[in-house]
């Protein structure tokens, strides 16, 4: 078949908002003109009248092996990310399933908080995320938080401090990391820093004027898995989803008095050229 499109594969939870997990992997993917399949890890919710508290909920093991199974079973998968991961046993199994289908182009978002949350969804996962698949992975794609959890350094303030932590994370087997400083260290941008081992490259846009950011990282992360499944090198990956997440961030809207979502659509309907 000659018109066969790039498959992206996400591994992630729901989100029933649809700004982040698969929802915005799945937008994602479609934006970028790959064919996207999904497999459920958890399932999030939030409680609008408890102030958004979000409840998650995880999906077996076996369920997520059946998955992957199925999901692996035909054309063969050209780049892959995981996101919300509930536990060490799903981690495991999913490297395990790597290992055995020689996946490849593979994006780990080390999600750990939900959005408007800041306790660590499982300690243990930190762990499982640093040593089991951090050392699979072609690209890492942390927040702040995340580095500073998977590096072990602590919490993360500066450009340079960010360096450091993208060299440990590198060190334990990433072939590529893009530490997502966001707002955090700029005034006026928002600034990432990616790290192949031999240069830094920071990538900076000017910040959005709002905070309409919910599933920013997921949406980044599933970006750079659908530039890799299309040749992109890892630093084009994600200078392009820089550019793509950025536009989905400054049309963001208000889907309610606490999610503002990033809009998946920006970049094709008002930025690209």
């Amino acid at each position: 078949m000659t018109n066969q499109p790039k498959i992206t594969l996400t591994i992630a939870g729901n989100d029933a908002s649809g700004g982040a997990g698969i929802a915005a992997d799945l937008k994602t993917f479609a934006e970028y003109g790959t064919f996207g399949i999904a497999i459920l890890t958890v399932i999030a919710t939030m409680d609008p009248h408890d102030h958004w508290k979000h409840h998650v909920t995880p999906l077996s093991a076996e369920l997520v092996t059946q998955q992957l199974e199925t999901a692996t079973s035909g054309a063969s998968v050209d780049a892959f990310k995981t996101g919300m991961l509930p536990n060490v046993e799903v981690i495991q199994t999913i490297a395990d399933h790597i290992r055995t289908h020689q996946l490849s182009h593979y994006v780990c978002d080390p999600v750990m908080v939900c959005k408007g949350e800041d306790e660590v969804l499982n300690p243990e996962n930190a762990n499982a995320l640093r040593d089991i698949l951090t050392p699979l992975a072609t690209i890492v794609t942390p927040n702040l938080f995340e580095a500073a959890q998977i590096a072990q350094v602590s919490p993360i303030h500066t450009i340079e401090e960010a360096k450091v932590a993208a060299k440990i994370i590198h060190s334990l087997g990433a072939e590529n990391v893009i530490i997502k400083g966001g707002t955090a260290l700029s005034d006026t941008e928002a600034i990432d820093i990616f790290y192949d081992g031999h240069e830094y490259v920071l990538l900076r846009e000017p910040q959005a004027a709002h905070s309409a950011n919910h599933g920013a990282g997921c949406t980044f992360a599933a970006a750079v898995t659908a530039g890799l499944a299309q040749g992109l090198s890892p630093l084009e990956a994600v200078k392009k989803a820089k550019k793509f997440v950025t536009a989905a961030i400054v049309h963001g809207f208000e889907f309610n008095e606490f999610a503002y979502p990033v809009f998946h659509s920006a970049y094709r309907l008002f930025e690209e050229k």
